[in-house]
């Protein structure tokens, strides 16, 4: 990642480039999770798949060294296997979203290896994390699964989505348990405001909501060791210490429908070829303060990037990453 940001943004002089493909190969989902704006947005294609062919080609057209797949639930793809690994033979690094509820499927189809992690979507404990998924079990089953596959070598991570409503130890429990399993990082992110999503819109936090229970949870998380996976300057951003601009364009998103424009959280239209993405969205447009509908976003899909690009432009910020 560090010899090809440096080659875009040093040697190319790249203004706009891909950092992470955000890649979904369907977008049905064996779960109805009360935050999830995908499974109302992408209900008229359920029935699409990409093939194995066009991922790999799509992955050859975005050139990043990260592919991260989400959905949908990507292991109900009956090639997911095929696709994995295809990525993985042109060289890339491949995190595969899940609610763990078929990790197994994959044991034995998905070899481990450094180029291949899960990614468990954990919202809580036991009560909080059924009640997200609006289905009981769910907990158990998934981190039943993510002990077996740790067992078996596979690298392990988990993506943590925070609501409103949930008190901050519920979180500082979680990520200890976490810890203690074995997951070798933790990513966390407040929920999206989808305007999709009706039915419950007062599950998801204002941004200075957002940045004070992020404040908390981080002090309480202090000296426990936590295995916290976003950079530790997306960290302070999201405790509110720094200031950044998003760059969404540096995780574009590919669909069954085409390439989501502008980002992975809105679609406003879906363009054919990532030069149309880049070259034909008004990105000055959009972002907190421009579109009020990214009033409240502090995802990482807009943010980490931008800390990692304008590190280059800060000695000690660059070393902060570095360490980390």
């Amino acid at each position: 990642m560090a010899t090809y940001l440096a080659r875009k943004r040093l040697i190319e002089r790249s203004e706009r480039f891909p950092v992470t493909l955000m890649l979904e190969p369907l977008e049905i989902c064996n779960l109805a999770c009360h935050g999830c704006g995908r499974i109302r947005e992408y209900e008229h294609v359920f029935h699409k798949r990409l093939s194995v062919d066009e991922c790999l080609r799509v992955a050859e057209e975005a050139g990043a060294p990260i592919v991260n797949i989400p959905g949908g639930e990507p292991m109900i793809h009956k090639q997911i296997d095929e696709i994995v690994l295809g990525i993985q033979a042109q060289g890339r690094f491949v995190y595969m979203c899940t609610n763990g509820l078929l990790m197994n499927r994959a044991f034995g189809r998905i070899p481990p290896s450094n180029r291949f992690a899960f990614v468990v979507h954990i919202d809580g404990m036991r009560d909080v994390h059924d009640h997200a998924v609006d289905r009981e079990g769910v907990f158990e089953t998934a981190t039943g699964y993510m002990r077996e596959a740790i067992e078996l070598g596979y690298r392990v991570c988990t993506n943590t989505t925070i609501y409103r409503g949930t008190a901050p130890e519920e979180y500082v429990e979680l990520f200890t348990f976490l810890r203690a399993m074995g997951v070798e990082g933790c990513v966390t992110s407040p929920g999206f405001d989808y305007e999709s999503v009706t039915h419950d819109r007062q599950q998801f936090l204002a941004r200075k909501e957002a940045q004070a229970l992020y404040a908390q949870v981080h002090d309480e998380c202090e000296g426990l060791d936590i295995p916290f996976y976003n950079n530790p300057l997306f960290h302070d951003f999201l405790q509110g210490k720094r200031d950044y601009r998003c760059t969404a364009w540096a995780m574009p998103t590919y669909t069954v429908e085409g390439w989501r424009s502008p980002c992975y959280l809105l679609a406003d239209e879906h363009v054919g070829s990532l030069r149309e993405l880049y070259e034909e969205t008004d990105w000055d447009s959009y972002g907190t303060g421009r579109d009020p509908r990214c009033a409240n976003c502090l995802m990482h899909c807009g943010y980490e990037a931008t800390t990692i690009l304008d590190a280059f432009g800060s000695p000690r910020d660059l070393v902060a990453l570095a360490r980390s």
